[in-house]
């Protein structure tokens, strides 16, 4: 009996990514992970700017999210990854390959402010904010 062909033996093979090591498929745990470092890093940068201007410790919600989507923006096209991604070893690249641009990071951000859009992912493990944005996250 013949084999039936596998679209996608292991997360990034179609992209035509490595299954393991530099370059593969950054995992869940990772990200997760970074998501949380960048997430904690904008808590405390928001509390210590409401403690500056208004002597309270509770940080509106909103400037919690403006600030972690301003890491996001910024570092990505910087450094490639926001701090939480290279404090863990991955980046941020083009689905093709190379440096995601200036608006790329922009759309994802976006995207991954609604939360929805990161908590769907496909057979190679992309959010749909990285597949609208043409970014696959990798190890670095």
């Amino acid at each position: 009996m013949p084999e039936t062909p596998v679209d996608n033996v292991y997360p990034g093979e179609r992209l035509g990514l490595p299954a393991d090591g530099p370059g593969s498929i950054a995992p869940l745990g990772r990200r997760v992970g970074a998501l949380f470092i960048d997430y904690t890093s904008a808590y405390i940068i928001a509390i210590a700017i409401t403690l500056a201007t208004a002597g309270d410790y509770a940080a509106p919600p909103m400037l919690i999210l403006s600030i972690f989507a301003v890491l996001q923006v910024l570092f990505i096209p910087t450094i490639g990854g926001s701090p939480g991604h290279r404090m863990l070893g991955m980046r941020l690249n083009l689905a093709s390959g190379g440096w995601p641009g200036l608006w790329r990071p922009i759309v994802r951000t976006l995207l991954l402010v609604i939360v929805i859009p990161a908590a769907i992912w496909d057979a190679d493990q992309r959010g749909l904010h990285d597949k609208a944005a043409g970014t696959v996250l990798v190890r670095g």
